[in-house]
């Protein structure tokens, strides 16, 4: 893997739109590490987290974490890394998210995701 790239983790169970998230965003110059799961991402975070910038995660997971869960446990214990989280079922208050992180609902446009993960990632 290359440092200087943008890792990116895509925390999403429809393996279809997992893989179109990737896709995009390995053909825009980012790195991508996939997650069916909150548990898998934690796992790849944990091994990772100083080489990555952004978490992008559905909200609605199997398992014992959602992607909310998820993404407090990430920012509490890697602040650095930004997160974009997404859902077609709810919408959270802002409240529910961590701090400086953001919402997509679903379906949004896969230049949406893009041009969100950029703005995150440049934020370091």
């Amino acid at each position: 893997m290359n440092h200087c790239q943008k890792l990116v983790v895509v925390a999403e169970d429809e393996s279809i739109i997992r893989m179109v998230a990737s896709e995009a965003l390995a053909s825009a110059g980012f790195e991508v590490v996939e997650a069916a799961n909150a548990e898998e991402a934690l796992a790849i975070i944990a091994k990772q987290a100083r080489l990555i910038q952004v978490l992008f995660t559905d909200i609605q997971m199997p398992g014992s974490m959602n992607g909310l869960a998820l993404a407090k446990y990430t920012h509490d214990h890697w602040p650095w890394i930004s997160v974009l989280v997404t859902s077609g079922a709810e919408q959270p208050t802002e409240a529910q998210m961590p701090e400086c992180s953001r919402f997509l609902a679903k379906p949004y446009k896969l230049e949406q995701v893009l041009t969100n993960i950029r703005e995150l990632a440049d934020a370091h």
